[in-house]
């Protein structure tokens, strides 16, 4: 096997939300390595090419600012996957890895289907010995799937496949990549496959601390993916736990938090009791470890973790519930201004963000939601009320019932009430006085993210209601 002792031209396949940022890092930290990113999605590509910095695909603090000094340099993005593939000695698979919808391990297991056409397609055009990252969260021994494929499939090619999860928190991932905690690298322990690991070592190496770089077996690096955000997705079940025993002794969420986050064995990360967690990684990632328990038979261990799914989901539930009860056990007709779509603030990300889950179930209560996101479009909002409708005509109703909003005020004028479930820094310097004497009295906001003064928003006459509170 030949891999060149430092690699000159790398090829991401996938433009998402991991490999696009990513690689824009990469390339803005490596200026002597030329870096393609190459994606199926035309209007993806044409978004990430488009000269007006604003409209690029993807919404994180910093990142129009190192496209635009690495694009056009040693960043490019493409629609020609096969000349990619050909061009490059290393190579990212960074598509989407969605939860299964169909057939065994339905609703838990990863689909792999698209890492595995990635793998048969490099396969088949790769002319020379490459190296392979898998950059897509997976599920632990995929690189023994993606190794097989390659072997099965080349012209007499070979192949290194490592495993190099992202560890990118949206809204920091710029900051992320810039000064990442660790750089987990995981790959084979023979000869070759150490060849391969410093190969990666030595890009992350222009930018980022020697002792911050680890390295590992190929299937502890993909099972340390999960675990982190199962531990991370653990911590924010247990705090929103408590949360609602807060509720009913009066004791104070935040003040608990405060309270154990001092203490030096749990640190004061993640403990932020909210509506509920979304985005792209935590659910996906921990149903699929319950499902991987599941398989290798460790039924207590599935169960263990599957809580953890189920007490967010309680979360989201109980939210809109004390929505509906507050409002005299009814919002049918009644206007509820939803401030945040996102699943969190300084993204446009919107999957699995409890808006979505509390809107539909308050829909359902024949409810008015008005909503306003500084970043989230129209189309995305009715794209995931479409994924948890539960027929055609369900929808059809739905789309009826919400009303979307380009600035916040509009949205609570006479708004029965007013939900917030992302936490954009913009809603607390809101004129609330004004908002409140334009609202149907008694006024209430249901504050999911815990932002806004109590102390403050009761004096001006509103019925606030945080989480934990």
């Amino acid at each position: 096997m030949t891999i060149p002792d430092k690699i000159k031209t790398i090829t991401c396949i996938g433009a998402g939300y991991v490999g696009g940022p990513t690689m824009a890092v990469i390339a803005q930290k490596c200026p002597h390595i030329k870096v393609n990113v190459v994606d199926i999605n035309p209007a993806r590509i044409a978004a990430w090419n488009d000269t007006n910095l604003d409209n690029l695909p993807i919404y994180e603090p910093g990142l129009k600012e190192v496209v635009a000094e690495a694009r056009g340099r040693n960043l490019f993005f493409s629609t020609e996957i096969e000349d990619g593939i050909k061009e490059a000695e290393m190579i990212f698979i960074s598509v989407n890895t969605p939860t299964k919808n169909y057939g065994l391990g339905k609703g838990m297991a990863a689909d792999l289907k698209y890492v595995e056409l990635c793998a048969r397609q490099i396969a088949r055009v790769a002319q020379k010995d490459k190296i392979v990252v898998e950059k897509s969260t997976l599920p632990v021994r995929t690189a023994e799937s993606i190794k097989t494929i390659l072997e099965a499939e080349s012209n007499g090619q070979q192949f290194r496949v490592l495993s190099n999860p992202e560890f990118l928190a949206e809204g920091t991932a710029v900051k992320d990549l810039h000064t990442p905690d660790r750089i987990l690298i995981g790959g084979d322990e023979d000869e070759q496959g150490q060849i391969a690991i410093k190969a990666l070592v030595d890009i992350y190496a222009n930018w980022v601390k020697p002792e911050n770089i680890i390295t590992t077996k190929l299937w502890s690096s993909e099972l340390s993916k999960l675990t982190a955000n199962a531990f991370l997705a653990q911590r924010i079940s247990s705090i929103n736990a408590i949360s609602a025993l807060c509720e009913k002794t009066g004791a104070d969420v935040d003040e608990i938090a405060r309270a154990i986050g001092a203490d030096s064995r749990i640190g004061s990360k993640f403990l932020k009791s909210s509506v509920g967690f979304g985005g792209s990684c935590f659910q996906k990632d921990i149903l699929n470890l319950v499902y991987l328990c599941r398989h290798f038979n460790l039924p207590e261990v599935a169960d263990y973790w599957e809580q953890v799914v189920k007490m967010n989901d309680y979360q989201k539930h109980r939210f809109a519930k004390q929505i509906i009860d507050t409002l005299f056990n009814t919002v049918s007709g009644k206007k509820i201004a939803f401030l945040g779509w996102a699943f969190k603030k300084d993204t446009n990300d919107t999957r699995e963000s409890a808006a979505i889950y509390v809107a539909n179930e308050l829909m359902n209560d024949k409810a008015e939601i008005h909503v306003y996101d500084r970043k989230v479009t129209k189309e995305r909002i009715l794209e995931d009320l479409k994924i948890v409708a539960g027929s055609k005509a369900e929808f059809k109703a739905m789309k009826k019932q919400i009303h979307f909003h380009t600035e916040p005020y509009s949205a609570m004028n006479e708004a029965h009430a007013i939900a917030i479930l992302t936490e954009w820094d913009e809603f607390k310097s809101y004129d609330w006085s004004e908002i409140f004497e334009k609202m149907l009295k008694p006024a209430f906001v249901f504050d999911g993210r815990n932002i806004l003064d109590a102390i403050k928003m009761d004096a001006l006459g509103f019925k606030y209601k945080g989480i934990g509170k």
